[in-house]
């Protein structure tokens, strides 16, 4: 059976969507005139539904079940992607999650042996929530000394958001910063009562006005494979492309990789940045020239 919270992150999902969409792009024609709110009206979803308008208003307010032949006219009245079907999909059908907190998570023995054998590629593991419990000398060097942050607030999230210098990092910003709200979305879409994961997301709405908007606009994009582009103090410019190993022990815990491609520029800065990490004199020596 689903639950209360899943039917009520369902309707905030479906108003999200309904907000993007405007009477042309679905073929309505378009007055002109002012509307009340943006996007498309509730009558308006709901007629190209075909079901009712109070039946549709009841799935926005988290008060109604939505069986399978309403979810795909919704998938096709929304404009929905594969992502977003998807996840509207796993709305509807999600079990009861207890809202309780769960235990610390401890790194996967077999994903420490991986980490631990990757001496010239960044890696980290990440757990639930984007918290993060492990990484390698290079992802150190890369990214920031992570010994050096209490390990309470070891968040890839957090640190993207927070920490001026990973803003400084990446020279898209923006959006590695929109891929950590969609990715945490997803993770709120399994267990939307989850402690741990709204106090995170509490933190980050008042530290910062992007995540606030980003995070009221609901985005869901699947998080597989992608490109990081940055601009290190030591490596200069980098464009490394990530992927990631899920722990078959543990789902929520992920072996992250980036990598640059032979033969490229930012294949020989992270090299590197490699031998220099390895290198204590010569750092000494870069701090005293």
């Amino acid at each position: 059976m689903t639950s209360d919270a899943h039917l009520n992150e369902l309707g905030e999902f479906l108003k999200a969507r309904r907000a993007e969409l405007s009477p042309r792009t679905v073929g309505l024609p378009d007055s002109g005139g002012p509307r009340r709110v943006p996007g498309l009206r509730r009558e308006e979803v709901a007629q190209l539904s075909g079901i009712s308008t109070d039946r549709y208003t009841r799935l926005e307010q988290g008060r109604a079940s939505v069986p399978t032949p309403v979810l795909a006219a919704l998938v096709r009245v929304l404009h929905l992607d594969d992502d977003q079907r998807d996840h509207l999909f796993a709305l509807a059908a999600g079990d009861e999650c207890a809202p309780r907190r769960r235990p610390a998570q401890k790194v996967q023995p077999q994903l420490r042996r991986l980490l631990d054998e990757l001496t010239a590629t960044p890696a980290l593991i990440l757990g639930r929530h984007m918290d993060i419990l492990a990484w390698n000398a290079l992802s150190a060097a890369l990214l920031t000394d992570f010994e050096r942050v209490p390990e309470k607030k070891r968040n890839y999230a957090r640190l993207v958001f927070t920490d001026p210098g990973f803003r400084e990092l990446y020279l898209d910003w923006r959006t590695i910063a929109r891929s950590c709200v969609a990715h945490l979305r997803v993770e709120a879409a399994k267990c939307p009562g989850d402690p741990g994961l709204a106090a995170l997301v509490g933190e980050l709405s008042v530290a910062d006005a992007d995540f606030r908007q980003w995070w009221a606009g609901r985005p869901v994009v699947g998080l597989r494979v992608g490109t990081k582009r940055l601009r290190h103090p030591v490596a200069g410019d980098l464009s490394l492309d990530w992927d990631s190993l899920s722990s078959t022990a543990d789902p929520q815990q992920q072996l992250v990789i980036m990598t640059p491609e032979p033969g490229t520029p930012s294949h020989d800065g992270l090299r590197f940045l490699a031998s220099w990490t390895a290198d204590p004199y010569q750092r000494a020596r870069d701090a005293t020239a």
